[in-house]
Order: structure tokens, then sequence, then C-alpha cells
């Protein structure tokens, strides 16, 4: 099991959790800008572009466990958040998590102490709080008696994200998550999803109007192609992206 967790998986994974066999692409590549002096983080920038270039996005929908945590949440009856021109320029957030806990704090601490430090992973990530810091912690008596600021800082900003999601769709996921702003670069090219058949669309737009993100068009940057914009088309225009339009009415 322990040979395993050099590999990555699609969506947010801690791999210090005592269940996980794989790896999380963020931590690792992280972990892998403590090398960069000697090495490339070529593998893991490789597994992110390859998750990127065949699904996109739909990692979100469909293989990241804290989305489905976000989703099962949002059904708890509760007043909405609606999506607005706010929350839109909110989703840009992300963008700035990615630069700067994933790119240039670690960067930055490499440089400065000689050590780098995964900066997403030790205060941002409520998935490593969720699936590897509470586990630990309440399995472990030793680990209890030394948790300090840090730990409780994790699971007041695991509540906050948790609380906000029974009111907010995927609020990690729109706001916060650098996983989510890298994927969102091969949206529009990945070779499985959801596409629109331009033959038929008549551009009345009932697929972003019912889309509870905040998604402008089919596959922009916040477009997780989930599908659940299909049912919703009267004239049926969305489809599968590998699926052959040429021939349809």
């Amino acid at each position: 099991m322990g040979n395993t967790k050099g590999l990555c998986v699609p969506g947010l994974n801690c791999h210090s959790c005592p269940a996980a066999i794989a790896a999380c692409p963020l931590g690792s590549f992280q972990t892998a800008l403590g090398d960069i002096r000697t090495k490339l983080p070529l593998y893991v920038t490789g597994i992110l572009v390859l998750f990127g270039v065949l699904l996109g996005r739909a990692v979100c929908a469909f293989l990241c466990p804290f989305g489905l945590v976000q989703d099962l949440l949002y059904k708890i009856p509760s007043p909405k958040l609606k999506k607005s021109t706010a929350t839109r320029r909110l989703s840009l957030f992300k963008y700035a998590v990615l630069l700067i806990f994933v790119v240039y704090l670690p960067l930055h601490f490499l440089w400065v102490s000689g050590v780098s430090t995964p900066a997403f992973c030790k205060y941002l990530c409520p998935m490593g709080t969720l699936q590897a810091g509470i586990p630990l912690v309440l399995a472990n008596e030793n680990l209890r008696a030394i948790t300090g600021v840090l730990f409780q800082w994790r699971l007041l900003w695991l509540g906050g994200i948790l609380l906000a999601s029974v009111f907010i769709f995927r609020p990690f996921c729109r706001f916060l998550c650098p996983l989510g702003a890298i994927y969102s670069l091969f949206n529009k090219y990945a070779f499985f999803g959801i596409k629109v058949n331009v033959h038929r669309c008549t551009g009345c737009r009932s697929c972003t109007n019912s889309c509870k993100l905040d998604a402008h068009k089919i596959n922009d940057r916040e477009c997780i192609r989930c599908g659940d914009c299909r049912p919703e088309c009267a004239y049926k225009a969305i489809v599968y992206k590998r699926k052959d339009i040429r021939n349809e009415d």
C-alpha cells in the first residue's frame, strides 16, 4: 500500500490519511518544488496535464471526494445564496490561491530556509483536515496532546467551508480550489465531457441559467461538465463531447 502513494489520483486526496492508497496532485506538486534546484517536477506536472487534457473540470464533478461532501451538504434545506456577478468575480480568487499558496510560498520557503513547505496543504486544504487530520488526532492520544494553533485554525477553516456549503453551492470548488483552477485551463479542449450542438442551440441560455455554478457558457472556466444542464435544454443541443453530432438534425 505504501508504494502506491507515489501515484496521483485526479482529485484532492491527502496522502497523510492512513487509509489513503495514492497521493494528491497538489500535495505532490508542492513537494516536488522542494527539489526544483536539482530536478523539475515533470512527473506530477505531466499527471495534471494528462487529467486536464482528458477530463478538464469533469474531475471536479465526478472524481473529487470533497466536491461530493459539498454536494451532500447543499441538499440540507436552508436559504440558498444564488449566483451573481459578485460570485463570478469571487471565482477568480482560486487562481490567486494557486499562484500564492501552491507555487509562490513553497518556493519562497525554499529560498529563505532551504526547506520547501507545502503551504496550501498546511494552511488551506480542507480535505487534509477532514481525511487525515481529524482521524489521526482522534486515534492517537500523543497527537492530541501536541495539537496547537495551526490545527485549531484548520478545524475552524474546515468548519467554515462545511457550513458555507449548506447555503452556497460548492463554495470551495468555486472560490478557493487551486486544482479546479488548473483543470479549468483545459476545459475548452478536454477530450471527454459535454459540448453544444450549434445546429440545435437557439441561444436561450436555459443551460447556464439553470447552472448552480458561475458558468457563462458550456465549457468555460467555471463549467464542471457535470451534464446537469442537459435535461434543461428543450432543443437537446447539449451532447456528450465524444458523440458524433455531424449526422444529427
